[in-house]
Order: structure tokens, then sequence, then C-alpha cells
């Protein structure tokens, strides 16, 4: 059995993620609007650096809006990155900001559907999806409505896990993993909305194909069974960022009726159709750089030619010793 990774700082395994976390503290103490400006201008760098996942994006982009042309899409990517590379920035002032982050301007609506099912009593799942900024909206929304976060634990490297369950503890509320789906349901049933994305490609055998924009997409079906376990109502929560300065803007919608329907595959189409929508809305600020089509029913498929896969290089090199 390996041996695991240490979490502390020091850590010769953990020097890079020292830096990197050292790096967020201090752009955290920066004030917000200058910090926010210098994801704004580093998006172009990060543009013309990140040349794999520029890859992703564009591939993901071709496979979502094939209506458009190469020139549309391409101008999309670009604006992709610099929503993200803020996103970057809005990450460490939501995790290590002071009180000045709690002063930007935030819009909400439809909050009056959360409020009528906790009034209720009922258990609720807040689905949503990976946004650009979808860290500092919900710090900013902690201060109408507090929530728990459902997350992928960092196994492999304990303290950028270690970080990011503080960081959103401190910035949003208590922190569940997605695996314990009991603790998941006691939160649930104690009153506390939980928020929930089932929006990335999991390496889970609870899942799906089912389609998203179109094109299969491996979808977990994690939504259906949390709800029927906590006889929770669903109800959507998206964030944008407003195109008039450093505001955002978080729309809730109403419950979803009939959900679950008892087909998961069902709930899942349904899942990543609410999704799909949320994204349209705002194409440029959802994170295309994952590859959210990597798995597909044809296992001999690739979806992302010309990018790296260490995953599959790594199997391969197995099978290629034995």
């Amino acid at each position: 059995m390996p041996k695991p990774k240490s979490a502390h700082p020091a850590h010769p395994s953990n020097w890079g993620y020292s830096l990197g976390i050292g790096l967020l503290w201090l752009l955290g103490q920066m004030p917000p609007r200058l910090v926010l400006r210098l994801g704004e201008a580093l998006g172009p760098v990060s543009y013309a650096l990140a040349r794999q996942r520029r890859l992703i994006i564009r591939r993901n982009l071709e496979l979502c809006f094939p209506e458009q042309s190469k020139l549309e899409r391409e101008a999309l990517v670009r604006e992709n990155f610099r929503h993200t590379t803020r996103g970057f920035m809005e990450l460490a002032l939501s995790w290590f900001g002071g009180r000045a982050v709690d002063r930007l301007p935030l819009q909400v609506e439809g909050l009056e559907h959360l409020e009528a099912e906790r009034r209720a009593g009922n258990p609720v799942i807040l689905l949503s999806g990976h946004f650009t900024s979808v860290e500092i909206s919900g710090r900013l929304l902690r201060q109408l409505s507090e929530m728990a976060v459902i997350y992928k634990p960092m196994d492999k490297h304990p303290l950028a896990d270690a970080t990011m369950r503080h960081g959103r503890e401190r910035a949003i509320g208590p922190v569940l993993s997605k695996d314990d789906l009991r603790g998941i349901v006691r939160t649930l049933r104690k009153g506390l909305p939980v928020w929930y994305a089932g929006d990335q490609n999991y390496r889970s055998q609870q899942k799906v194909f089912v389609p998203f924009f179109g094109t299969p997409a491996a979808t977990v079906t994690g939504l259906s069974r949390l709800a029927r376990m906590a006889r929770a109502r669903v109800i959507p929560i998206f964030y944008y960022k407003l195109d008039d300065g450093p505001g955002y803007r978080v729309v809730f919608h109403p419950p979803l009726r009939g959900f679950p329907s008892g087909d998961d595959t069902a709930d899942a189409a349904t899942m990543n159709r609410i999704i799909e929508e949320a994204v349209r809305e705002a194409p440029g600020q959802y994170f295309w750089a994952h590859r959210r089509f990597k798995d597909q029913p044809d296992t001999t498929a690739d979806m992302y030619p010309g990018v790296k896969d260490h995953r599959r290089d790594r199997r391969q090199r197995r099978q290629g010793s034995s």
C-alpha cells in the first residue's frame, strides 16, 4: 500500500501547492476590485500559455455549438479564458479575502422559492453547475442564505484538499464529501440546503450516458438518489457575472416538479437540460476547461484529440510492462 502523502506545507511533495496557496492568500489581501481587474487583464496571457486547456475548451465549444463559425467559437474561447482567469482571482478573494469582499454588488432573483420550501420544512437540494463565478457568488450569497456544499475530495493531494475544505467552510458553509451519502442526508434533514453539481465527468459506477448539448455525457445519478433518500425538493440555482461592473447575479428557479421521477436516466437527462439552459444564458462564463465528454459509450472514442491523457498513458505503460 503506498504511503499517504503529507498535508504539511513544508513537505517537499507540497512545495508547488504551498507556493500556489501562498499566491492565493496574497491575492486575498489585495483590494477586491483591483484583483478582479487583474484577472480580466491576465485572460489573454492564460489563453496564450495554457495550450492543453485551450484545446479542451475549443473542442467542448465545437461539440456544443456546432452552429457557430470557427471565428465565433474562437472569440468565445478567448472570452472563456478571461472569465476563467478572473474566476481564479475570485477564488482567492472568496477563500482568503476580508470584509471588503462582502461589499461587492450582488443581485439575487427567486430567493422566495428557497424560503418557501424552508418554511414548509422541506429538505432542499440546490442544483447547480460549474460556472466560473461560483466560489465568490457562494460567499456573497451566504449573507442571505446559509448552505452546505458537496465536493469531490482530493485524496492524492491532502494539502490542496485541506485548503479547499477550509476555504469553502470559511466562505460558504459546511463541506461534505460526495461519498458521504449519510452525512449529506442528515444535513438535508436538519434543514440546511445542500449545493450539488453533477456536471463533470466523474469516475463512478453510478452514471449513465445522457445528452448534454446534444452529445452523450457520462452523468452521475446521485441527484435522484439524494432527493429520494432525503425526500428533498430540488431547486436549480445559477451564478453569473454582471456585464456592467464587478458585481454578480444569483438566480434561484422554482423547485422541480415530479423529481425524482423513479427513472434515474430520465432524471439525469433533466438535470443536464437544466444546466444546459443556464449555460446558454452566458456561455462564456461556464467552466469549459473540463473534459466533460471524455468518457463515451464507445470506449475507443477519442473525444479530445491532441490533448494529453495522463491516466490513459499510465494504463498503457502498465500494460506494456506486464
